[in-house]
């Protein structure tokens, strides 16, 4: 039981005068013990933890055999290609690098909705025109660099959540024109 001792009472010490000893006076507290444990395991059950937030990224199959793999053909006009570079830069091109489509030379762009987004939706609108095909949409490939940080893939991805891209990929292999453009950049 858990109780609380306020004291035994009576007179001082060393006094002469003789008083009559008062009775310890005795809180019972277990009742405010329960009731806080109740409490605590009533908000303890009834409160909803936050979820983590994750983004879903598809990844291709484990394959054992490599030499069965065919390279996809994909049409120069759908496509964009995004290469990011350390401190936050960005280049872009439409199309093949040799060959890019009109407009899609290789160009340096920043995050955000004046930047980067604002060129990835003028793509998203501009291909179902050019294709005659409302069902083909732009495909975006992504080549980060060693040198790009973790943030500016996420910001990347974030940018093709909003943009509605229907189909990107994340590819580590940069061709050796894409790493003169890799050069430049990091100067």
């Amino acid at each position: 039981m858990a109780e609380l001792n306020t004291g035994d009472g009576g007179g001082k010490k060393g006094s002469k005068k003789v008083r009559s000893k008062k009775s310890n006076a005795k809180v019972d507290l277990t009742a405010m013990v329960d009731l806080a444990f109740l409490l605590i395991t009533f908000f303890m059950l009834t409160t909803s933890l936050s979820k983590p937030q994750s983004m879903d990224l598809g990844l291709p199959d484990k394959e054992e055999d490599k030499t069965k793999e065919k390279p996809i053909k994909v049409d120069q006009v759908r496509t964009m290609t995004i290469i990011l570079g350390k401190d936050d830069k960005i280049k872009w091109f439409h199309g093949l690098l040799e060959s890019p489509e009109p407009g899609g030379s290789p160009t340096d762009a920043v995050y955000g909705k004046n930047g980067i987004r604002k060129e990835i939706l003028k793509r998203v609108a501009s291909i179902p025109q050019a294709t005659g095909d409302s069902k083909k949409g732009m495909i975006v490939i992504i080549k980060p660099t060693k040198k790009a940080t973790y943030r500016n893939l996420v910001d990347i991805l974030d940018e093709m959540a909003i943009c509605n891209v229907p189909t990107y990929a994340i590819v580590n292999d940069i061709t050796p024109e894409e790493q003169k453009l890799v050069d430049e950049m990091n100067k």
